[in-house]
C-alpha cells in the first residue's frame, strides 16, 4: 500500500509543478496592450488627444518610428490648438466606441499684408475648422512651417533620432501630445501607444513549492515501502518434506575400498575436533576485526551503513529542485500580501474660486523656462549680442542691458551684469489665465548667501513667443516677501486703476518719485515703510553728491545741477497676494541735468566720467549734459483699508543714457 501512496504523491507533485510552470510559460498572457495610430493624410504635426492616451489604465508608453530627429512634447490641449492655429495637422481623438479617429485639420489663420500670421483671439481654444487658408511663412510661401523645438509653451518635451520612446507617462486630463520633425517635413506616421497589462500569476510560486513538498513526501513513502519489503524478506516458498529416518550402516558388509575410505575420514574428523569445537546451537557470535598492533579493546564491528542516512541523501535532490523552481519565480509569481493602501494624512484645504482659470505655467515648467532664459542671457552677455538678448528681454530690462552692452563695448573693464540665479527658485507666481499675454513672477537665488535673491517678471506675448523678462531687481535682506498663492493655483493681475488697494498701481511710481523729491514734506511720506524711505534717501544723497562734486571743483558758480524723477511710459505690473494686496512692479527714471550758468562756460567730462565720454563720444558740451538713470522697483501694496505701509521688496538701478544737450 505504501507503493500506491508513493505513486499517487508523485503524480500529484507532477501536476502541481506542471501547473505552476505552465502559468509562467504557455498560459502567461501579454504584458502590454498596443494601439497603432493610422495616418492617411500627411501633415507637419500630429496632435494626439489625452483621452487617447488614457483609453486604458496604467502608465502610457509612446513609440514613434521615423527618419531623422523626432520631436515630442505635451501640454494643455487648449495651448496646443492655439499654437497649431496657423498650421496643418492631424488630430487623433477617441470615439465613444473606443476606436481612434484621425482628422486632418487645416490652418485657420489668414495671412496679413506683410506675410505674418494673426494670433488667435484671446481665450480661443477650439480646434481650427476645415477650409481655412494657409498662412505663408517667410521663405516658404503656402506652408506654415514652425519649429516646435524650444517653445516655452510645452509642459515638457523630448526628442530622439529615428525612434522616439516616451515611457511611464501619466498625462492628466486636458493635455495632449504633439509629434513632429521640424515643423516643415511631414510628421512621422508610425505611431504606437501601449499600456501595461497585469499578467502576474500569484499562484505559480505556491503551486511549484507545494509540488516540491508533495514530491518529497512521495520519496519518503517510496523509501519506507522498500524498507518494509526488505524487512519482510519478500514472499516465502514451501520447504522440502521430511527426510527419511537414517539407519546405521553395517560397515562389515561394505566393499573393502568404501570401508577404508569411511574409516580414514572418521579418523581425520576426530583429530581436528579438539582444535575447533563446533559452537552450540544458539551461540552465534558477532564477527569482529581485531588489530593486534593496537589496543586489544579497540574493535570495529562489521555492520552495514544505517538506512536513515541513505534516506536523507535521497531528499537532497528534491529540496534542491524545489529551491531552484522557487528562486526562478519573480514577485509576480507570488501573492502580494500586506500591501494595503496607506492611510492618507490630512492636508490643508484650498478652495479655488469658481471658474478658476489654469495657471500660465506649472512650477516645473517655470523652472525649466528660467534655466533656458538664464542660459540665453548669459550667452548674450558674453558675446554682447543684443539680438540674442532681445529674444529673452524686453521693456525696462532690455533698455538697461542695451546701455550696459554699449559701455562694455567701449570700456572692456566694465563689470558685466550678474547672471540670473537658477539654483533655488523660492517663489513661482503664475497668472491664472487661458489668454495671452501671460505673466509669471519668480523669486530665485543662488547657493551663495552673499548674493541677493532676484525678483523678476516675465511675459509671453502669444502662443508662439517665448517668455521675456521685463522687470528684474535684487531683493533686500531686510525685505519680507508677502504670502502668495501656490504655483498650481496661480493668481490674477490687478488693473492699473484698481481702487481696492491703498494706492492704484498706476499712481505708485509717481507717488514714490514725489517722496524722493520732497522727502518728509511729501504728503505720501508716511505711506512707505522704513526700507522704502531709506532707499529714497539714498537717491537724494546721490544727488547731493553730484552738487558737492561741483562745489569741490569750483564749478558751483558757473554751473548748476537739476534732478527730475518721474514714472515711465511702461505700465505697472501688479499681481494679487493672499491678503488681497498686490505685488507691483514699476519703473522710474531720474534725469540729472548739469548745465552752465554763464556764457562761454562749457561742461567738460573729466577722467572720472569715462561713461559719459563713451556714450556721447564727446569730451565737453557748451549747453550741458543730461544723464538718465533707470530704477526698477517692486513694492508690496496692502489692500484698501489696511493699516500696513507700502513695503519695498526689491530695487535695481542702471545707467540708461548720457546725452549732450544741443
Amino acid at each position: 500500500m505504501r507503493f500506491v501512496w508513493a505513486v499517487v504523491a508523485f503524480v500529484l507533485a507532477a501536476v502541481l509543478i506542471g501547473a505552476g510552470i505552465a502559468q509562467r510559460t504557455i498560459f502567461m498572457g501579454p504584458d502590454t496592450q498596443k494601439t497603432q495610430v493610422e495616418i492617411s493624410e500627411p501633415a507637419p504635426f500630429v496632435l494626439i488627444d489625452g483621452d487617447v492616451l488614457r483609453a486604458n489604465p496604467g502608465a502610457q508608453t509612446l513609440i514613434v518610428r521615423g527618419q531623422g530627429e523626432i520631436f515630442g512634447s505635451y501640454g494643455r490641449t487648449a495651448d496646443m490648438t492655439a499654437w497649431l492655429a496657423d498650421s496643418d495637422y492631424n488630430q487623433v481623438t477617441l470615439k465613444k466606441s473606443g476606436d481612434l479617429a484621425v482628422e486632418h485639420v487645416e490652418a485657420q489663420a489668414e495671412a496679413t499684408d506683410d506675410g505674418a500670421t494673426d494670433a488667435p483671439d484671446e481665450g480661443a481654444t477650439e480646434a481650427p475648422t476645415d477650409g481655412a487658408t494657409d498662412a505663408p511663412v517667410e521663405g516658404d510661401e503656402g506652408s506654415a512651417g514652425r519649429d516646435p523645438r524650444g517653445s516655452d509653451l510645452w509642459l515638457d518635451s523630448f526628442d530622439e533620432d529615428n525612434r522616439l520612446v516616451a515611457d511611464n507617462m501619466q498625462l492628466p486630463e486636458g493635455t495632449s501630445l504633439l509629434i513632429a520633425y521640424d515643423g516643415t517635413a511631414d510628421a512621422p506616421d508610425d505611431i504606437v501607444v501601449s499600456w501595461p497589462l497585469d499578467n502576474s500569476t500569484p499562484w505559480a510560486g505556491p503551486l511549484m513549492v507545494a509540488g516540491g513538498i508533495v514530491l518529497l513526501l512521495g520519496l519518503i513513502l517510496y523509501v519506507l515501502a522498500i524498507r518494509h519489503q526488505r524487512r519482510g524478506r519478500g514472499p516465502r516458498r514451501k520447504g522440502p518434506g521430511p527426510l527419511p529416518a537414517t539407519e546405521p550402516i553395517d560397515v562389515a558388509v561394505l566393499p573393502p575400498s568404501e570401508r577404508a575410505a569411511i574409516e580414514e575420514s572418521g579418523s581425520t574428523v576426530s583429530a581436528s575436533a579438539p582444535e575447533t569445537a563446533a559452537p552450540a546451537d544458539g551461540d552465534v557470535e558477532e564477527a569482529e576485526i581485531v588489530d593486534e598492533n593496537k589496543d586489544p579493546e579497540a574493535k570495529s564491528s562489521m555492520r552495514a551503513a544505517p538506512a536513515p542516512r541513505r534516506r536523507r541523501m535521497l531528499a537532497l535532490p528534491v529540496l534542491g529542485l524545489t529551491a531552484i523552481l522557487a528562486a526562478g519565480c519573480s514577485s509576480d509569481s507570488w501573492p502580494q500580501l500586506g500591501e494595503a493602501s496607506p492611510t492618507p494624512s490630512p492636508s490643508p484645504t484650498v478652495i479655488a474660486p469658481e471658474n478658476q482659470k489654469p495657471p500660465a505655467v506649472t512650477e516645473a515648467q517655470a523652472k525649466r523656462i528660467l534655466k533656458s532664459l538664464a542660459a540665453t542671457v548669459s550667452e548674450a552677455d558674453a558675446a554682447l549680442d543684443l539680438d540674442l538678448l532681445s529674444t529673452r528681454f524686453e521693456g525696462p530690462a532690455l533698455a538697461a542691458r542695451t546701455t550696459e552692452y554699449a559701455l562694455r563695448a567701449k570700456l572692456p573693464d566694465t563689470t558685466p551684469p550678474a547672471a540670473i540665479p537658477t539654483d533655488d527658485v523660492e517663489v513661482v507666481l503664475p497668472e491664472s489665465t487661458d489668454q495671452w499675454p501671460r505673466t509669471v513672477l519668480m523669486l530665485s537665488k543662488t547657493g551663495d548667501d552673499t548674493v541677493p535673491p532676484v525678483v523678476l517678471t516675465m511675459t509671453q506675448a502669444d502662443p508662439w513667443s517665448n517668455y521675456k523678462v521685463s522687470n528684474m531687481a535684487e531683493m533686500s535682506a531686510d525685505a519680507v516677501f508677502p504670502e502668495v498663492a501656490a504655483a498650481w493655483l496661480g493668481t490674477s493681475l490687478v488693473p492699473a486703476d484698481s481702487a481696492f488697494l491703498t494706492i492704484a498701481p498706476a499712481d505708485l511710481a509717481a507717488t514714490f518719485a514725489d517722496v524722493v523729491d520732497q522727502g518728509e514734506q511729501s504728503e505720501s511720506y508716511d505711506m512707505f515703510d522704513d526700507l522704502a524711505l531709506s532707499y529714497a534717501k539714498s537717491i537724494t544723497d546721490s544727488r547731493q553728491a553730484v552738487i558737492q562734486a561741483l562745489v569741490d571743483k569750483g564749478a558751483a558758480e558757473t554751473s548748476k545741477a537739476a534732478f527730475d524723477m518721474a514714472s515711465t511710459t511702461d505700465a505697472p505690473l501688479s499681481m494679487t497676494t493672499l491678503d488681497s494686496g498686490a505685488i507691483v512692479a514699476v519703473t522710474l527714471t531720474d534725469t540729472e541735468s548739469v548745465t552752465p550758468t554763464g556764457e562761454g562756460v562749457s561742461i567738460r567730462f573729466g577722467d572720472s566720467n569715462a561713461q559719459a565720454k563713451a556714450l556721447t563720444d564727446a569730451t565737453e558740451s557748451a549747453k550741458g549734459v543730461e544723464t538718465t538713470y533707470e530704477f526698477q522697483l517692486f513694492f508690496s501694496v496692502p489692500a484698501k483699508g489696511s493699516t500696513e505701509q507700502i513695503r519695498l521688496l526689491a530695487a535695481h538701478q542702471d545707467l540708461l543714457s548720457v546725452k549732450v544737450i544741443k
